[in-house]
């Protein structure tokens, strides 16, 4: 039996042949093309660090991935920043420090909006990535974007905003952005940059500087110091790839920052502390010679404080998850003993004695100030808490002396 092209003519069995292999080329196309484009299409990576702002949240600054892909109609920003504080038991949460955080997905134009309204500068470092690592950290965001892998749960030191671009990074690498950044260290701490950051809001850094314990002065190596995205894009400068070139092709400023710039690291000087401490204990004992009451009257508020302050730090130690102001040895020098205190003082500010257990409680709180200096001085787990023992220690010894001496007579009125 014949092929149907034997039985026509010859003309017509060629037309036939070359519109069938035109077919089959472009049927082929069809099938390869789209293969063929998906592999030549790279997302372009990179990391946007805003400058710190002015609100006291916006004071660490703030980063995100901008994920730039041809495939797509604009770049998209995957942002680890987002909270709902209406949430229902966000406040609970937020005193015990189960705080929950999210990562959202949106265009890197509509993220950038705040940031120019309000003048923090942005930048973005484009990252020297092989196609398969830009296609993983791709994929891998997407991913941690879907409405049920969003959340996570966030810790200001160890698990926020800056830690996660740092950790999607480091996976993208294999591990190896951890291991050139584990290694080195500039000697900062938890608290010498959560102090220097917060350091244009004076709340908001006494707050650091009291509230957290000896876990926030252990120096960290670069790894830890990329909770603060301005770290972290300084680590990024100096790291490479997995076969050695620079991790960062180039980098833009997008955004101008017009707002103050971040604050300089300074060295912690302690005499200015040292040298108010012992002018206020001097005073307190010159005028607790011939004026207790006043003294009684001055140290009120100051034990009113501490109470209150030391109750603080008390819950946050046994009744919170924020373990970084676990074992405060501030707690020994704003003494929640001193609640103890207030009616004795209250006493001797009318012109009566305080009562026998007032000279005894007096005693315990300067006792604790003496043990959290003797803790300073151990090389184990020591705080940097020289500022405040400076300050604080020389008041409560002149405390003792002025009003602990005599707490079964009524003192002498001025």
């Amino acid at each position: 039996m014949r092929c149907m092209s034997a039985c026509m003519p010859k003309p017509e069995a060629r037309v036939l042949a070359r519109l069938w292999s035109r077919a089959c080329v472009l049927l082929l196309c069809l099938i390869v093309a789209p293969l063929a484009f998906a592999q030549a299409v790279v997302p372009r990576i990179g990391v946007a660090t805003m400058q710190p702002g002015d609100v006291f949240f916006e004071r660490f600054g703030h980063n995100a991935l901008v994920v730039d892909d041809p495939a797509e109609p604009g770049p998209l920003s995957y942002n680890f920043g987002f909270f709902d504080p209406n949430e229902p038991d966000f406040v609970p949460r937020f005193i015990r420090g189960d705080m929950r955080y999210r990562l959202e997905a949106l265009p890197l134009a509509e993220d950038l909006a705040y940031y120019r309204d309000v003048g923090r500068g942005v930048s973005i470092q484009w990252l020297d990535l092989d196609p398969d690592q830009a296609r993983r950290m791709a994929t891998a965001l997407a991913e941690n974007a879907l409405p049920e892998n969003a959340r996570y749960r966030y810790d200001y030191f160890t698990d926020n905003c800056s830690t996660r671009v740092r950790d999607v990074i480091d996976v993208a690498l294999d591990g190896a952005l951890r291991s050139q950044l584990q290694g080195r260290s500039r000697g900062n701490t938890y608290r010498s940059d959560a102090v220097r950051l917060a350091s244009p809001a004076p709340w908001m850094w006494l707050g650091f500087d009291i509230g957290l314990g000896p876990a926030a002065d252990r120096p960290n190596a670069l790894w830890e110091d990329a909770f603060v995205p301005m770290r972290l894009a300084d680590a990024l400068r100096s790291a490479r790839n997995v076969d050695g070139r620079p991790l960062v092709s180039g980098e833009q400023v997008i955004v101008p920052h017009t707002q103050p710039p971040e604050p300089v690291e300074r060295a912690r000087r302690i005499w200015p502390w040292l040298l108010a401490g012992l002018v206020l204990g001097a005073s307190i004992i010159l005028v607790g010679r011939t004026a207790p009451r006043v003294v009684a009257v001055a140290a009120l508020p100051l034990w009113t404080l501490c109470t209150v302050l030391g109750g603080v730090m008390l819950f946050l130690w046994l009744g919170s998850e924020h373990v970084f102001a676990w074992r405060n040895h501030n707690l020994l020098l704003f003494n929640p003993l001193c609640l103890l205190l207030l009616p004795g003082g209250w006493r001797i500010a009318r012109g009566r004695a305080p009562g026998a257990m007032f000279r005894s409680v007096l005693g315990l709180v300067l006792l604790g100030g003496v043990i959290a200096l003797f803790l300073h001085w151990l090389p184990v787990l020591p705080q940097r808490n020289a500022p405040w023992l400076a300050l604080l220690l020389p008041v409560h010894v002149a405390l003792f002396w002025a009003l602990g001496r005599r707490s079964d007579a009524p003192p002498r009125s001025h």
